[in-house]
């Protein structure tokens, strides 16, 4: 049997899942040739990172790489990779156990009377494995978990109001409320042991159908959590109906006495104004998914609204929830800000909803997981070893030029050649060889292994501080005025050197690279068109000082540093990381004592030709003010004690031979603005263009990368491994099952 050849274009996340599981049958290569072209000299995409030699072999990385305890798919896979790898032991990261510790200690920032306040959130340790969890469950699953939320909740706030001599005795007057209530009675009379004063006097009016009757907050939502779970309600074409408007009803109750009662003790009491922000979040999104008929056509069917909007709708506060910080801190986590506009925010309710609803009810272990090294590190130095092994071959240095559509045999649209810029000559026969090793951890470093390359063109990329990464690179103008000649080309033709063709680069790359191919197939460029990207920004700082000596006032009893959102721009996001400073390499006698990440959506409305080639450099520059910026005035509410009478504590930074303010430029900042490094988006409206793995017209071609249809429509590993894992499905039908992949179908 001739093997089929596959070509896999990029090497991020869902390009490589899909590699990993093409070449999980034993016999594969029997049936398949696998190649990867991959710009520039690493793996790893959005996620990629790099060791810099020159400053302790430090890690750098696109921005805050942290995974779920939701993320099923992506713990399998991980699981899948380091498994079969079968490290020694001797490796520092030789299981991926060790490569991935739970993580539980969340913060929120509210501002409150123009004044920054933190609101930690210290999510409970769950058993099990990530990878054994499951994202196909109902969205009666979800209310009944959200119900169980709630039932934390509500009797908090009817403390408060008995606290304060506010009532806590409602009342159902109206007929056809009444008739919802009876209903509830007889679901869940059998199976309540209740002998409080409350139950008692809810049961008698009931059961003597007096004109009015009485509950409370607590009983209300007590009995609905044994409504729900009864195996005699929200069964599909029997009581569903009228069972969702019990939930409805009941919810919305509880919703109109939070009004009445509780809001008008919040602005004096914090910890009670963030339990009524989740209540009142809660029953808005209970809300939505009854009255928008949710159970009934799938999360897609709220896609046509924002978050927030979606919220208001549904009964969310404005003042208090809507603009809240949890909801802030989704917006920042999928900088759900096109062009970076931050008084734009944009992303589909359904997308936001099961991302959120996920997030918070079906991790396992800790709500987050940290890497204990940096991505490249932790994902894409064993995905490339394993793939290696296998006999997957890698050609880095091939920067996609352009793809041109023919006709196949039987008069299909194909991708007929692949055009690739063969950006450096090697100076071995041999493959380039991509890791280093760190401190028994094979890694990537954060240039290329210029010994590796031909001797005068490694010297004209180092004197030219020439980035081969870079969409606006001048590297082709330089090789040229130097040796008097465009730099080479390959081309692949079709039924020569590939028969089927992964296209592993990001949306935003689209209109670059395969301009002919959208003009031809206009769901394609529908797709290309309308699912956005936004840029972002990153920086990591090494300081001298631990989170605690900073100021930083929150220490759970894990003592964790946080993860930290909902703050303000420039850089929303902070992550204390200082659990990686051991997997670095600094000098015994003088290691920095902490590191910390930020990262944010990054301003840019427009980008422009690739004969700009200073872009990237302006680009770059405006981060490292607002890195400046950050440290000078923002971070002050976080870290006290790094300022004295408000001016900011450069010793604070760690540096070699710099003082004051010069220690800022030995940090780390970049901005990510090359189209294959954007942030896919999901604006709303957007996830109806988004296309299956296989959903162009071209018979040969398969499109992988978070930007395409999958279980999550959203920008992140989830979605990636999603995206791959469909991809090999389509081709060697492995693996059968993907977690979650159906959400957004209706029933």
């Amino acid at each position: 049997m001739e093997q089929e050849k596959i070509a896999i274009i990029g090497g991020g996340v869902a390009a490589m899942t899909a590699a990993l599981y093409l070449t999980e049958q034993a016999n594969w290569q029997q049936q398949r040739q696998i190649t990867v072209y991959q710009q520039g000299w690493r793996l790893g995409g959005k996620g990629a990172s790099g060791r810099n030699k020159a400053m302790g072999q430090r890690i750098e990385e696109h921005g805050l790489h942290v995974w779920f305890g939701a993320y099923v798919n992506s713990f399998k896979t991980i699981e899948t990779v380091y498994d079969k790898l079968q490290r020694p032991s001797t490796s520092a990261l030789s299981t991926w156990q060790q490569a991935f510790k739970p993580h539980s200690f969340i913060a929120l920032q509210e501002h409150i009377d123009e004044q920054w306040q933190t609101w930690p959130i210290n999510f409970p340790l769950l058993p099990g494995n990530p990878a054994n969890g499951s994202l196909d469950i109902t969205v009666w699953d979800f209310v009944k978990m959200t119900l169980a939320w709630l039932k934390e909740w509500i009797p908090q706030c009817e403390l408060a109001a008995t606290g304060r001599t506010k009532s806590t005795q409602l009342t159902t007057k109206k007929p056809r409320d009444k008739y919802l209530l009876q209903h509830f009675y007889q679901q869940v009379s059998a199976l309540v042991a209740d002998s409080s004063s409350a139950w008692q006097t809810f049961t008698n009016d009931i059961q003597n159908l007096n004109q009015e009757i009485t509950s409370t907050p607590s009983l209300l939502v007590d009995k609905l959590n044994q409504f729900v779970q009864s195996n005699n309600t929200l069964q599909p074409h029997l009581s569903e109906k009228k069972d969702s408007l019990v939930i409805w009803y009941i919810v919305r109750k509880l919703k109109r006495w939070l009004s009445e009662e509780i809001i008008e003790l919040l602005d004096d009491n914090a910890e009670l104004r963030r339990i009524y922000i989740c209540a009142d979040l809660a029953i808005a999104m209970l809300v939505g998914l009854i009255k928008d008929k949710v159970y009934r056509d799938g999360f897609a069917v709220i896609n046509k609204y924002d978050f927030r909007q979606w919220l208001l709708k549904n009964g969310a506060n404005k003042q208090y929830s809507v603009d809240s910080a949890p909801v802030r801190g989704f917006y920042d986590l999928v900088f759900a800000y096109p062009q970076g506009d931050f008084n734009k925010p944009n992303v589909e309710a359904g997308v936001a909803a099961i991302a959120m609803l996920r997030i918070a009810l079906c991790y396992r272990g800790g709500v987050m997981w940290k890497m204990q090294a940096g991505m490249g590190d932790v994902i894409f130095a064993p995905l490339y070893e394993l793939l290696k092994q296998r006999g997957v071959k890698f050609e880095f240095f091939h920067q996609l030029q352009q793809l041109t559509p023919g006709v196949d045999s039987t008069g299909k649209h194909c991708v007929e050649t692949v055009l690739f810029q063969q950006q450096v000559s090697l100076n071995t026969p041999q493959e380039y060889q991509p890791l280093v090793n760190v401190k028994n951890l094979p890694c990537w470093p954060s240039e290329p292994l210029y010994q590796q390359i031909d001797s005068v063109q490694a010297e004209l990329l180092q004197q030219n501080n020439i980035n081969l990464e870079s969409f606006w690179s001048d590297w082709p103008a330089r090789y040229k005025a130097h040796f008097g000649a465009e730099l080479p080309t390959k081309t692949l033709q079709v039924n020569e050197d590939f028969d089927r063709l992964i296209l592993g680069v990001s949306v935003a790359s689209l209109e670059h690279v395969c301009p002919q191919l959208l003009a031809i197939d206009a769901n394609f460029a529908a797709q290309a068109k309308n699912v956005l990207s936004v840029a972002t920004q990153a920086s990591q700082l090494w300081l001298t000082k631990t989170d605690q000596q900073l100021g930083w006032q929150y220490m759970p009893a894990s003592e964790e540093g946080p993860i930290l959102s909902g703050f303000s721009e420039p850089f929303d996001t902070w992550a204390a990381m200082q659990n990686l400073v051991e997997k670095e390499q600094w000098p015994v006698n003088d290691t920095p004592q902490n590191i910390a990440y930020f990262c944010s959506a990054f301003p840019c409305q427009a980008y422009p030709p690739q004969t700009d080639h200073s872009f990237p450099a302006r680009a770059k520059a405006q981060v490292k003010a607002n890195l400046s910026q950050l440290v000078t005035t923002n971070l002050q509410p976080l870290w006290p004690s790094a300022y004295n009478n408000n001016d900011f504590d450069w010793s604070v930074l760690y540096a070699s031979n710099a003082t004051e303010q010069a220690r800022l430029d030995q940090q780390y900042w970049r901005v990510n603005v090359d189209p294959s490094e954007r942030y896919v988006l999901s604006v709303t409206g957007s996830s109806q263009y988004r296309l299956a793995t296989d959903g162009t017209v071209f018979s040969n071609l398969l499109i992988t990368g978070d930007w395409i249809k999958t279980g999550v429509n959203a920008g992140c590993v989830e979605a990636a491994v999603m995206a791959g894992m469909q991809t090999a499905r389509t081709l060697c039908g492995h693996p059968a099952q993907i977690s979650g992949e159906d959400a957004f179908q209706s029933r």
